[in-house]
């Protein structure tokens, strides 16, 4: 607080700066303003002081009266008292003669100058800016009649008039109000990323209580699966993994929230943090990842989930294993690959989802879980070149003590561009769990169509594209997708270079309108068919 105060401070000692240009702007043009109207104002009041003299001596007053030696008759034009006569006054002060300028016309008066500051305004010399001359005499009556003074040289006027005066004092108020303003934006801008910054730089000074020294991730995790429940890790391990992270760059964005690189004790982890209206997904995805039985070598790796916050901002925290390769959309549009690394990939993400979709009976039983999500970028790619399953925010449970289906309640909704034709035209049975599961298996066959157009074969290889792209904009609606893959029942075309039995098996599998070939496919496990040539050790490598 002491550092903030600081700051403050000094914002407004330089907001307090800004403004002092145009306090002194507005004080020099009030000056200049006021100064030209000095002569105008001394000149009223020594004709207004001759007159009621006049009038004082006229009607006999007890004043006591100037003496007539001391009175100068002057000649008057333009400029007489109310009781001259034949354009002469009488004065104990000067005769002037004044020219000035007018509507760029030159204009001479004359008259009488009381004695008061008369001296001081005939020893003005001329005005340049205001345009004007005043020559004053003493040594005789009617002497200004032989002043002829003369008009200044005319110099460029910097304040010509009162609306100058006023367009300056605008322009700089508009200057300073723009530096005013910039100064304001600076400071705010300052003072949030310094308060933002906790929210990213989270200290390693917290409490490590629960963690002992030297103990690495991989060492909890293996702890927890042989000691604990089965469920992750214990609550305090997790909030404190959570509070010793250093968040080091941002690596993604989407709807629900931002994906960063962190650091925990030198090893790199994800950490994905939701936006507070993704509470829902956050929520359900925690849930899921800490099911009994849940870790599978290809289902994404959970660390640790938190909530963080002040009052003022609160942050939902999933932290899990890091990835470089990232996932299986950007690496299939970098990557070409060969029938092994192909296979690899296809075989990898089978295992993660039929690890998901099978239910483990006993006394710590895994339920089935359907993704209902499933895409591309769904899908990461570790460093061996093998898949993990992640974003579990849709997923759904099966319940089979009761036979119910546990749907989260969220107002997320899956991908549209991977939705099978059930879904499209809402003809799914959602109360029955196998439903779901075919809907899985329907957009992992879109998987692996995307994973096989990238692999070369007898020297062609395709452009990475995504399913269904020839015949749907990029960001298809709802009734773009019913139309293509419910009305004209199109699927996304096999090159002819896919000619091998496994090519047929996976035209057959796409193009079925029934789940119920999907699911022979699934419980026959067909996808061991496409290992031919290749072990499944070899594979897992």
């Amino acid at each position: 607080m002491p550092v903030q105060g600081e700051r403050l401070k000094r914002c407004l000692s330089l907001c307090l700066w800004s403004w002092s240009p145009l306090l002194l702007l507005g004080l020099f043009s009030l000056h200049a303003q006021a100064h030209g109207n000095i002569l105008d104002s001394m000149l009223l009041r020594a004709s207004s002081k001759e007159a009621v003299e006049s009038g004082k001596e006229t009607s006999g007053s007890t004043a006591p009266a100037l003496s007539s030696q001391r009175l100068l008759w002057c000649h008057c034009y333009h400029h007489c008292p109310e009781d001259s006569t034949n354009n002469t006054c009488r004065t104990d002060g000067y005769c002037f003669t004044m020219v000035e300028e007018e509507g760029g016309v030159p204009v001479q008066t004359a008259g009488c100058l009381g004695l008061v500051g008369s001296e001081f305004q005939c020893r003005e010399s001329g005005n340049s800016r205001q345009r004007r001359s005043l020559e004053c005499c003493t040594d005789q009556d009617y002497c200004n009649r032989d002043l002829h003074p003369t008009l200044p040289p005319l110099k460029p006027p910097l304040y010509v008039d009162g609306k100058i005066h006023h367009m300056a004092l605008l322009i700089s108020v508009t200057v300073c109000s723009i530096i005013l303003g910039g100064i304001i934006f600076f400071c705010y801008f300052r003072y949030k990323r310094q308060e933002s910054r906790p929210r990213y730089s989270i200290g390693l000074e917290q409490d490590e209580t629960y963690i002992p020294p030297g103990e690495s991730l991989k060492d909890l995790i293996e702890q927890s699966q042989s000691s604990g429940s089965g469920s992750g890790l214990p609550l305090l391990v997790q909030r404190t993994i959570a509070k010793q992270i250093q968040m080091v760059k941002q690596i993604g964005k989407g709807r629900y929230g931002e994906v960063w690189m962190g650091r925990w004790r030198g090893e790199k982890v994800a950490v994905k943090v939701f936006f507070t209206t993704e509470e829902a997904s956050w929520f359900r995805e925690t849930e899921i990842y800490q099911t009994v039985l849940m870790r599978h070598e290809n289902i994404l790796g959970f660390i640790a989930a938190d909530i963080k916050g002040t009052g003022s901002w609160t942050q939902l925290y999933l932290i899990t294993d890091y990835h470089e390769n990232g996932s299986l959309y950007d690496y299939l549009k970098s990557t070409t690959l060969d029938n092994k690394a192909m296979l690899r990939l296809a075989y990898s993400s089978v295992s993660g989802l039929c690890h998901l979709h099978t239910e483990i009976f006993g006394t710590q039983g895994k339920p089935a879980i359907a993704h209902r999500d499933l895409k591309s970028k769904n899908i990461l790619v570790k460093r061996n070149g093998t898949c993990c399953i992640a974003d579990l925010g849709l997923a759904v449970k099966f319940i089979s003590d009761t036979n119910e289906v546990d749907i989260p309640p969220n107002t997320r909704v899956g991908t549209k561009r991977y939705m099978p034709p059930e879904v499209l035209d809402e003809t799914l049975n959602r109360s029955h769990f196998q439903s779901y599961i075919m809907a899985d298996m329907y957009s992992f066959g879109l998987i692996l169509w995307e994973i096989a157009r990238r692999c070369v074969s007898g020297g062609i290889l395709e452009e990475y594209q995504l399913p269904y792209h020839e015949s749907v904009p990029t960001d298809p609606s709802y009734e773009d997708m019913r139309e293509v893959v419910c009305i004209k029942r199109l699927r996304p075309s096999f090159p002819n270079r896919w000619t091998s039995d496994e090519g047929h098996l996976l035209e057959a599998y796409m193009s079925s309108p029934h789940v119920e070939t999907r699911s022979t496919w699934q419980r026959s496990n067909q996808i061991e068919l496409l290992l031919t040539g290749c072990s499944l050790e070899q594979l897992k490598m």
